[in-house]
């Protein structure tokens, strides 16, 4: 199957805003990855308002039915902000505003109070993030839009790297991308993933030089 155009543009745009980069590099994790992914490198109003239109064209694509966005604290507050205004403008939404809300890490004992600002949790609800490690963020959301009665309807995110977890001797059998949709029965839509990592190598001569060390971590620890 042919992929979108847009994971791969949106590969591109990460490497040109430095936010992919080849190399050796420790991860969270403790393996030595030979690529890095760094979302917090979308810092400027330009790229992130890119970003935001990538986010809102992933969901446009993937057919999921939803009300509205909500972004966990802290990365998700401007990746949640910036995708309202990109689907507000996007030309499959037909016009439609989407609200959307957040939550404080701290909760608020004046003013209107409590964890969450924005628009009322209501009906079916996206939770956006950069990439899934651990699913705490995930889990914490699910809680938080469940509790106000409403429906966690997908998780958006910017990667998906299809990596298992666990120490080598005791791979886990999925993802963490796989673990959250298998345990909230909620799909996981991802701008792109390792795979349109691994098709840029293939078809860019420039960056031949790192498709032998992907592929062997990909066959590694992929799934």
């Amino acid at each position: 199957m042919i992929q979108p155009s847009y994971r791969t543009d949106f590969v591109r745009f990460s490497l040109e805003q430095g936010v992919l980069k080849f190399g050796q590099f420790k991860v969270k994790s403790g393996r030595i990855s030979p690529y890095f992914f760094n979302a917090g490198l979308f810092n400027t109003g330009l790229s992130v308002g890119s970003l935001a239109q990538f986010y809102a064209q992933a969901l446009v694509a993937s057919d999921v039915g939803f009300d509205m966005l909500f972004g966990p604290a802290y990365k998700g507050i401007p990746l949640a902000t910036a995708t309202a205004v990109a689907l507000a403008n996007h030309p499959g939404m037909g016009g439609r505003d989407v609200p959307f809300a957040f939550n404080r890490k701290e909760v608020k004992d004046h003013g209107e109070g409590g964890i969450l600002v924005g628009a009322p949790l209501q009906g079916k609800v996206v939770i956006i993030d950069d990439v899934i490690t651990a699913g705490t963020s995930v889990r914490e959301s699910v809680e938080i839009i469940r509790k106000a009665g409403a429906q966690p309807a997908a998780v958006l995110i910017a990667l998906d790297r299809m990596e298992r977890a666990g120490p080598d001797d005791a791979l886990s059998a999925h993802s963490a991308v796989q673990d959250v949709a298998r345990t909230y029965g909620i799909p996981v839509v991802s701008i792109a993933s390792l795979t349109d990592i691994m098709a840029l190598l293939e078809n860019d001569s420039r960056l031949a030089e790192h498709r032998d060390a992907v592929t062997a971590y990909r066959a590694r620890y992929g799934v």
